[in-house]
């Protein structure tokens, strides 16, 4: 049921989406839904949480292994994703980011879960960073952190752009441009400023 719930937020959002269609979607009564969540924003809650624990796992999957370079890692989540936009035929963005859309009208509690959401992600991203800094891999003139948060605010945007435009051309071009941004010069090489 709470899988429903993903599949359906992330290509329609909150608003759009009403407690009929999850419970026709599942197959289950209306009556079933209501006892066991109450409410649709209990639901979503739930959700939400299903969808952060699923990310993670996945993002941590791909930013972890250690098989692969730091940059390696960062370059295939941002294939991977991408494909996943397209696999969808770019209906489905991000949960986080659709909800987010959406804050004016929701409940303080789900900005606070999706908030918390979106720094669990760059959390997990500046590791990787720090990696990559410590292999002379990325930069080391510009903080870790900063640059995780400056990719996930771009990538969200590039989501809803793709969602938008039904190209994954906004994904592209977040993701490589944040490689060339991130990436450390070789030595000897000044970079320019501009």
């Amino acid at each position: 049921m709470l899988r429903i719930g993903v599949a359906i937020f992330t290509e329609k959002g909150f608003h759009n989406t009403t407690v009929d269609e999850l419970v026709a979607a599942a197959g289950i009564p209306k009556g079933s839904f209501t006892y066991y969540f109450g409410s649709k924003d209990a639901y979503t809650h739930e959700v939400i949480k299903v969808y952060a624990a699923y990310f993670h796992k996945k993002l941590t999957r791909a930013l972890q292994d250690a098989s692969r370079s730091p940059l390696e890692r960062i370059q295939g989540f941002i294939h991977e994703a991408r494909d996943g936009v397209e696999r969808f035929h770019y209906r489905r963005g991000c949960l986080v980011g659709n909800l987010g859309q959406e804050m004016g009208a929701l409940d303080n509690r789900f900005r606070e879960s999706l908030v918390e959401t979106l720094r669990d992600w760059q959390s997990v991203l500046q590791t990787c960073l720090i990696e990559g800094v410590e292999c002379g891999e990325v930069r080391a003139d510009a903080d870790p952190g900063e640059l995780a948060q400056f990719f996930w605010y771009a990538w969200e945007g590039a989501v809803l752009c793709s969602k938008l435009e039904q190209s994954s051309t906004p994904l592209e071009i977040v993701g490589s441009a944040f490689l060339k941004h991130i990436a450390a010069q070789p030595a000897g090489r000044k970079t320019r400023r501009g």
